[in-house]
């Protein structure tokens, strides 16, 4: 296989908050010999999701086993992963706001045409379902767990207590004709065909799709994780793979 020098689009700071993480990993009783130190384990991983690279690519890059490359990413991420915030810290930051933006995305996986629990109608694909909430910046506070494609966001959400812990801390929330139903805090706009709505209704879609965009805003830093585009690890993996993406730009320091 063919090496040859290459780039990452993140901060230093990234990078060095990795590789402190494994670094106090490393020192725990118990663990074992790794052959990468700790910044190369950190840049291997960072590589592995930034970019998407196969562990046989990074194997090559690294002069490493896949092996190798297997267990520093799945130490890596189940770091990061024990970092992430729980739905009741990201409530409790969330309160703080005027109001979040909630919205739900679908993570492609490679799955065969029997795989129906993982294939969405909506999206045409077989995913994994995540929900999201964002703050008014757009910035990313929580993501979900994730669930097969097949389950609808509005029963997601449902699912994962979202409705409930905002309601309950009274945080005014958007989300689009998906949340249809909701109820609580939970605002959607209005259904039906555009030149049926009356003027009031057509000003208040148009004034609810300003602020979700903002919202899009925020699943598409989280798209800019290449792996996230085209998983193609067991389901049981990616909710740790997305809690571990969200924490890197939450913690590291600008």
């Amino acid at each position: 296989m063919l090496v040859y020098p290459s780039g990452l689009d993140l901060s230093s700071s990234v990078l060095r908050l990795l590789s402190r993480l494994l670094t106090t990993r490393r020192r725990e009783p118990g663990t074992r010999w790794r052959r990468l130190t700790a910044d190369q384990q950190a840049l291997l991983v960072l590589a592995h999701l930034r970019c998407g690279h196969t562990y046989a690519q990074l194997a090559a890059g690294f002069s490493v086993g896949t092996s190798t490359v297997a267990r520093c990413v799945a130490e890596a991420v189940e770091v990061l992963a024990a970092l992430a915030s729980d739905l009741a810290t990201a409530v409790r930051a969330a309160a703080r706001k005027a109001f979040v933006i909630l919205d739900g995305t679908l993570l492609p996986i490679d799955r065969i045409a029997a795989d129906r629990p993982y294939y969405s109608g909506k999206h045409k694909k077989h995913g994994m379902n995540v929900q999201v909430i964002a703050d008014p910046s757009g910035r990313l506070l929580w993501a979900s767990a994730a669930l097969p494609g097949a389950v609808h966001d509005v029963r997601a959400a449902r699912t994962h207590g979202i409705v409930d812990a905002l309601t309950q801390a009274d945080i005014s929330c958007w989300a689009d004709k998906a949340y249809q139903g909701a109820g609580g805090t939970v605002r959607v706009p209005y259904r039906g065909r555009w030149e049926k709505l009356s003027a009031g209704q057509q000003a208040v879609n148009r004034s609810h799709a300003k602020i979700r965009a903002l919202g899009e805003q925020a699943m598409a830093t989280l798209k800019t994780w290449r792996l996230l585009r085209k998983l193609r690890c067991s389901t049981t993996r990616i909710t740790a793979l997305v809690q571990a993406v969200l924490t890197l730009p939450l913690n590291a320091p600008s």
